[in-house]
């Protein structure tokens, strides 16, 4: 009975196991040329190039430019919107001021016989109806040409073309320093067709 020489048994066994190396080592090409491991042994896929990668965004980004610009509407609105309401109050602050003189002006005026001692100090000039939508206002000038600090209280009548008072507004000065200029406006109610003219009444410093 022959038998396999054992130096050929040896030989054929070296073929089968470089045989062997051969396909583990193609296996292994193909798996990394599939991807890149990341560093644990797990093969990952790569996008391709047939359209874009949009795993890590939501929406558009017309979208997104859209959302943006709608907010900085939203922002520029709510600051013109809190301006205007800012100067509203002070509009509101400077007429409630202004009332509170005039009604202390006709207060002090009440009592005041004659035309007051104060007409030296104050004169009228005209305002520009186009300035006071159509209706008559003059600007009462109340200078103090006294060395102290005083108040003033100023009536002003407008009449019509006979002469006839038809309408009486007060105006004053507080805490007016010596030297310094008021001037206050006194403006007519009376619809803006019909002729007035405006005089000092009475002025008062006290």
């Amino acid at each position: 009975m022959a038998t396999t020489p054992p130096r050929r048994a040896r030989a054929r066994a070296r073929a089968a196991l470089a045989g062997l190396l051969v396909t583990a080592a193609s296996a292994a090409t193909l798996v990394s040329c599939g991807g890149d491991d990341g560093g644990d042994g797990a093969a990952s896929v790569r996008p391709g190039l047939s359209g874009p990668y949009t795993a890590s965004f939501s929406g558009s980004p017309a979208s997104a430019l859209a959302s943006l610009e709608e907010s900085a509407r939203e922002r520029a609105s709510a600051a013109a919107s809190s301006a205007s309401a800012r100067a509203s109050e002070f509009e509101a602050s400077v007429s409630a001021e202004v009332a509170r003189a005039n009604a202390a002006a006709q207060r002090e005026l009440k009592d005041v016989e004659g035309r007051g001692n104060a007409l030296a100090d104050v004169s009228l000039t005209g305002k520009p109806r186009a300035q006071t939508g159509g209706l008559l206002a003059v600007v009462v000038n109340i200078t103090n040409h006294t060395d102290e600090t005083a108040s003033y209280a100023v009536q002003v009548d407008f009449r019509d073309s006979d002469g006839k008072v038809v309408e009486t507004r007060y105006v004053g000065a507080e805490d007016l320093a010596a030297g310094d200029r008021a001037q206050p406006l006194a403006i007519s109610r009376t619809p803006a067709g019909q002729q007035l003219t405006a005089e000092i009444a009475k002025a008062q410093r006290y």
